[in-house]
């Protein structure tokens, strides 16, 4: 039977990513991917003055966190992001998760649970 292989994107505040990985680092989480990214929701963004213009900002600066598991239960995962990210404010992000198919390690061609062992 194949292990389940589970994607996690976290989507939040620049300033808390730090922490994040450290706290995603002690439960077993040895890879991930992380990108800038401009998004808006609850918040509405926010005004600025250009030039003496007020010019309206929508969409506000986040990270999205990458991850996949196979071995660190999802579970762990959300309720360590959860407790580090959560401030009860709007703002405090997202998190997505999605059932992957398949894996494929390009440099060896191994598949689906052995594409995502840490070995040399």
């Amino acid at each position: 039977m194949d292990k389940k292989i589970t994607k996690i994107e976290i989507v939040t505040r620049p300033e808390k990513f730090e922490e994040l990985k450290e706290e995603l680092n002690k439960i077993g989480i040895t890879g991930m991917t992380v990108i800038n990214v401009l998004g808006c929701g609850a918040q509405k963004g926010y005004k600025e003055f250009y030039r003496g213009v007020e010019v309206q900002i929508n969409l506000l600066h986040k990270i999205k966190v990458e991850i996949v598991v196979s071995e660190v239960p999802v579970d762990l995962v959300v309720e360590t992001a959860t407790r580090v990210l959560r401030t009860g404010k709007i703002g405090d992000g997202k998190i997505f998760i999605y059932d992957v198919t398949n894996v494929i390690r390009v440099r060896t061609g191994e598949e689906g649970w052995d594409a995502l062992q840490d070995h040399e």
